[in-house]
């Protein structure tokens, strides 16, 4: 992985001296409770990794910005009283977002010079987009020794997204690039718009992220499930329970909940049942993860994995194909309700990425599953072993 002197170097072969700041921040995965929780008021169960984002700066003496992707070999321009979205900028047009959310809540700024160094990138997900919005934004802050909160900061990746994007602004994201802790994972809770770092520590397993390199096409447009009255719907379903997350469950009763979603059709009750079992999938998960009962934990990622795949029509044959994989490097049990690996898919949806928890011992027989999965589907699947980071901060030669 890329280091901080090869950044400093990058940084000042472009455009003559050092950067003011160097940001590292992390990549990311969503374990579970990514798809449509941010509607429901819900919560999502997110890791930040180690796959390192650097964003530098450093700080021109007129109004003009430019930009420059080491490892796409792309360099573009902008100018602080010209921030437009231009198809041709893709990328760029990431950084103008967070530039265009700091002036529009008062900041005063300089022109600047940045350089981005990601070995991944964005179009691979693993959180890479996020990371370079959050990394920016707190890259902007020191360079140009801004007095922003981390409030401030939070509001001005907001207008970044919703204003100058047009694209939803998730907190979960925000959170885990910029808050997460090394060694945990991070819950963030929609209802309160709050977080909370959860120590993930059970030794013995590694975390492996596989993009398997199926093409990215959606086969139904989740916007569908994201109506107003689904939500009243569900909102009938909610109790209050104390001692758990956030303070509620689903009542998961079956003649009520069918009475409920009975004005639905059957594809719509199926997309929102799954709503409904995430929630209790998420708070067993946390209590395997808090209690350090990796079988709880386990059995809770791979039933999320089956409902995304049955309830939610989200995944695909070669994921499934590779999961399935995971499952059978399971022991020979007698109780399969004691799993020792784990996995899913993650991103946005069908055709994305999947995570897999297994044993230290079982790493080289799953990279063999992925050399037989080259040859039978004709993709390329790429993995990385990953382990829990810390969020966006400052590095130093």
């Amino acid at each position: 992985m890329a280091t901080t002197k090869e950044v400093y170097e990058a940084h000042k072969k472009e455009y003559g001296e050092n950067p003011k700041t160097v940001i590292l921040t992390p990549g990311r995965f969503h374990l579970m409770g990514e798809h449509s929780c941010w509607f429901f008021k819900d919560k999502t169960l997110s890791m930040a990794v180690d796959i390192p984002v650097y964003v530098a700066v450093s700080l021109r003496d007129d109004r003009a910005l430019r930009f420059n992707f080491v490892q796409l070999k792309e360099k573009k321009k902008s100018d602080l009283t010209n921030l437009k979205v231009k198809k041709e900028d893709r990328w760029a047009n990431i950084l103008k977002a967070v530039v265009f959310g700091f002036a529009e809540g008062g900041f005063e700024l300089k022109g600047m010079d940045f350089t981005v160094y990601s070995e991944i990138l964005p179009s691979a997900g693993f959180g890479i987009t996020s990371a370079i919005k959050a990394g920016t934004a707190l890259a902007i802050k020191k360079a140009q020794k801004l007095n922003c909160s981390d409030a401030q900061l939070l509001q001005v990746l907001d207008r970044a997204n919703r204003v100058f994007l047009k694209t939803r602004n998730l907190i979960a994201d925000n959170f885990a690039a910029l808050y997460s802790e090394p060694g945990s994972m991070i819950l963030t809770d929609y209802a309160s718009q709050s977080y909370e770092n959860i120590p993930f520590d059970f030794s013995g397993h590694k975390i492996l992220l596989t993009d398997a390199k199926v093409p990215r096409v959606s086969i139904w447009n989740e916007d569908e499930i994201r109506e107003p009255e689904h939500a009243l719907l569900l909102g009938d379903l909610k109790e209050r329970k104390k001692g758990v997350p956030g303070g509620w469950v689903y009542d998961t009763n079956p003649t009520l909940v069918n009475e409920t979603l009975s004005v639905v059709t059957e594809d719509m009750r199926q997309k929102l049942l799954y709503i409904i079992y995430e929630h209790g999938l998420i708070l067993d998960a946390l209590d395997g993860i808090k209690k350090g009962k990796f079988t709880k934990f386990a059995r809770a990622v791979d039933t999320s994995h089956k409902l995304l795949q049955e309830n939610y029509k989200l995944s695909c044959p070669e994921i499934d194909w590779i999961l399935k994989r995971v499952g059978e490097l399971e022991p020979a049990l007698v109780d399969i309700r004691e799993p020792v690996t784990c996995g899913r898919i993650t991103g946005k949806g069908f055709g994305r990425c999947l995570y897999a928890i297994i044993r230290n011992s079982d790493e080289e027989v799953y990279r063999k599953k992925l050399s037989e999965y080259s040859r039978i589907f004709g993709f390329e699947a790429e993995t990385f072993e990953v382990k829990p980071a810390k969020g966006a901060h400052q590095v130093r030669l």
